[in-house]
C-alpha cells in the first residue's frame, strides 16, 4: 500500500514538474471483483475447494488422534498422581516407572504436533501453489484486458484499488514513463 501511495505521489510530481499534468490520465480498477465476477472464476474455485478438500480431512483426522493421545496422557497422569497420593505406588522405582513410561507418551504427543505443524505448512504452501496456479490464467486475462481499456481510453496508468491482495498495484503503465532504464543507468 505504501509503493502505490508513493507511485501516486511521484507521477503527481512528475506531472506538475514537467507540465504535462492535464495529460496524465490515471484510473484503477478492482481486481477481486472484476475475479469474482468472471465465468471462469466459479470452476476455478471449485477446482480449488475440492484440491482444498483432498488435505482438510487428513488434517482434521491428525488433530483428532493427537487429541485422543493427549486426552489419554492426561487421563493417565491423573490416575498416576492418585496412586501416589492414596499411597499405591509405594516405592521409587515403581514410581519412576510410571514417570517414564508418561514422559515418553508425553514425547509421542510432542513428535505427533510437530509432525502436524509441519504437515500444516507444507499442505498450506502447497494450497497457495495450486491456487496461484489456477488463478494464473484468469488475472493474466484481466492484466490484458485492463491494458487493452487503458490504452482505448487513452489512461497512462490504471492501479488496483485493492492493492497487495493479488499481485501488485499498477495494472498498466504508458512506456512513455518507465523510467527504470534511465534508473539503472545512473545506478552504473
Amino acid at each position: 500500500m505504501k509503493n502505490a501511495k508513493l507511485l501516486i505521489l511521484l507521477l503527481f510530481v512528475f506531472a506538475f514538474t514537467s507540465g504535462a499534468f492535464a495529460q496524465i490520465k490515471i484510473g484503477y480498477i478492482d481486481k477481486e471483483i472484476v475475479l469474482k465476477q468472471m465465468p471462469e472464476y466459479k470452476k476455478v474455485e471449485d477446482e480449488y475447494k475440492a484440491f482444498e478438500k483432498l488435505y482438510a480431512d487428513t488434517l482434521q483426522s491428525r488433530k483428532a488422534d493427537i487429541i485422543t493421545r493427549a486426552e489419554y496422557f492426561q487421563k493417565q497422569y491423573e490416575e498416576v498422581q492418585g496412586k501416589i497420593k492414596s499411597g499405591e505406588i509405594k516405592n521409587e522405582s515403581e514410581a519412576k516407572a510410571y514417570e517414564d513410561s508418561l514422559s515418553i507418551m508425553q514425547d509421542d504427543i510432542k513428535k505427533m504436533h510437530d509432525n502436524y505443524n509441519a504437515y500444516l505448512q507444507k499442505v498450506q504452501d502447497t494450497l497457495q501453489e495450486k491456487q496461484s496456479l489456477l488463478l494464473k490464467p484468469l488475472l493474466d486475462k484481466i492484466s490484458k484486458v485492463t491494458e487493452d481499456v487503458a490504452k482505448e481510453l487513452k489512461y497512462n496508468f490504471v492501479f488496483d484499488k485493492q492493492s497487495g491482495t493479488l499481485q501488485g498495484s499498477l495494472l498498466y503503465g504508458d512506456k512513455e514513463f518507465d523510467i527504470t532504464f534511465k534508473v539503472l543507468d545512473k545506478l552504473k
